[in-house]
Parts: C-alpha cells; sequence; structure tokens
C-alpha cells in the first residue's frame, strides 16, 4: 500500500508547472458532503496554475466526519477550463487521483480499523471570478475504486 501512495505522489509531483502571462494560482478554503461514506467535508485547496492551455492543476486536502469512520484525502485534480464568452461561471471538467486515510470509529480498545485506499474520480464543476480577482467554484467529484462515490464541494480560491 506504501508503494502505491509514493508512486501517486511522485507522479503528480513530475507534473510541470509552466510559466505563462494567463498563470492562474491561489489557495482557500472547500467545503461540501461525500456519499458512501456519508460525511461532511472540510478542506483547503490550491491552484497551482496552467500546465497546458485551460488546464490547471488542483491539488486539495479534506477531512471526513460522520458515518462512524473518520477520512483524510490527498485529492490531485486536474481540471479542463472552457472558454465560453459572455459566461460569469466558467465550467470545468476534469479528473483525478485520490488517496484516502479511513479510521472507523470502534468501541473496541486495541481494534486498529484503519485502511488506505487509493482511487480516483471524474470532475465536473465551475468557477466564476470576484471582483477582487479570487475566484468561487462549485464541483461535483464521481469517484471510482475504493473512495467516496460522490463528493460535492464549494470553495473559495484566494489569488497569490
Amino acid at each position: 500500500m506504501l508503494r502505491r501512495v509514493l508512486l501517486a505522489i511522485s507522479l503528480c509531483a513530475l507534473v510541470p508547472v509552466t510559466a505563462s502571462a494567463q498563470l492562474r494560482t491561489g489557495i482557500g478554503p472547500r467545503v461540501g458532503f461525500s456519499v458512501d461514506p456519508d460525511q461532511l467535508l472540510v478542506g483547503g485547496q490550491a491552484i497551482i496554475g496552467e500546465i497546458a492551455p485551460n488546464l490547471t492543476f488542483d491539488p486539495s486536502l479534506e477531512l471526513g466526519f460522520g458515518d462512524e469512520v473518520t477520512t483524510f484525502a490527498a485529492n490531485f485534480d486536474l481540471h479542463y477550463h472552457f472558454d465560453i464568452e459572455n459566461v460569469t461561471w466558467r465550467p470545468y471538467a476534469g479528473f483525478g487521483a485520490d488517496i484516502v486515510f479511513y479510521d472507523a470509529d470502534d468501541d473496541f480498545p486495541g481494534n486498529d480499523d484503519s485502511d488506505t485506499e487509493v482511487g480516483g474520480g471524474l470532475i465536473i464543476g465551475a468557477g466564476a471570478p470576484t471582483s477582487s480577482g479570487n475566484r468561487f467554484f462549485g464541483e461535483l467529484k464521481f469517484g471510482l475504486g475504493d473512495v467516496p462515490d460522490l463528493k460535492i464541494v464549494v470553495g473559495w480560491n484566494f489569488k497569490m
């Protein structure tokens, strides 16, 4: 399991970040809900910037509470932003690799009910700029593998 985690982190670290005049960077909070396990999610997200035209690398960390389990997730997402004229909300689609640590609430001392899983997801969402140059977003992430089946998340990215 540790090899899979290290491999996923290594692959994401190899993603080149290019400098351009349209470089988008930001960091901020995100909140939402997940299904299976049914949880409240809180966390943070970064926008690393355009790694190709209209393609951003958006890693995030989340803590999940509920359904008698606590989760910690590291998400490594790529978002392709569609260019649509005269629209405030800019839609995007993407995919990501997820590493999720599950810690089940157990009443019996000495039982280790924790597990680490690697999966992925398909993403659809939209972001809207604010007058101050920050960005509000909302997204749905459909899980693939042993990760939550669905995440509904909203967040705010502050420009850096």
